[in-house]
């Protein structure tokens, strides 16, 4: 059985965060590198150039692997890679190509291994389930797991139960459409300002798209 942890002890606690800045201190705030994320969007929403700024600018506080299921290695990803400079992040980003989970797993248990992975996406892991998603998390408490997720058009939410499932535990929420993403996430301060805040990809594709909504 577990220790229990008293009133003062809760309270005293402390816990490492990012110093985000700028327009990522706005929609996320200042999180702990750890645990799990998701972004989800559908197809010509930006998610793609998103989540490669969002890994650029994470390899800044960490070591970032993306684990290119759907795409792997291929001219779109190289475009999309080179669109966010991504040279920039030097050596502290990797590309996996194509990797599924045994051979993630087998990765992130070697020293030095990266300390935030980003999954894209989630529906091509091999036989994922919530067992699995709980095991992973539990086997590297200390790393940070960012599912990418396609997207249920119906309900414009993230497509089937397992990416539902981790939505609901997630730390932050991040729905893409009409390049811009719209943040959910556990570590806002409404009083500072910090967390929340629309974050914008493209600033005239999100003007132009979201001016066709309103009419």
């Amino acid at each position: 059985m577990s220790r229990a942890i008293s009133n003062k002890n809760v309270l005293a606690a402390q816990f490492e965060t990012a110093n985000f800045t700028g327009p990522y201190l706005a929609s996320f705030g200042r999180p702990e590198l750890r645990g799990a994320w998701i972004v989800w969007g559908g197809s010509g929403s930006g998610k793609t150039t998103f989540t490669l700024m969002l890994c650029k600018y994470l390899a800044g506080f960490r070591r970032v692997a993306y684990d290119s299921l759907e795409q792997g290695l291929s001219l779109s990803l190289q475009k999309a890679w080179e669109r966010v400079a991504m040279e920039e992040a030097g050596s502290n980003i990797i590309l996996l190509n194509k990797e599924d989970l045994p051979e993630l797993r087998a990765r992130l248990r070697k020293r030095k291994s990266p300390e935030i992975i980003v999954i894209d996406s989630v529906q091509y892991l091999t036989k994922f389930y919530m067992q699995q998603f709980k095991e992973l998390k539990a086997e590297f408490p200390n790393k940070l797991f960012i599912f990418i997720s396609q997207v249920d058009k119906a309900e414009k939410d993230p497509d089937g139960y397992v990416a539902k499932k981790i939505r609901y535990d997630a730390d932050i929420k991040i729905r893409v459409e009409g390049y811009k993403a719209f943040v959910t996430t556990r570590y806002e301060d409404s009083e500072k300002g910090e967390g929340g805040a629309d974050f914008i990809i493209w600033e005239k594709g999100a003007a132009d798209y979201w001016a066709q909504q309103i009419k």
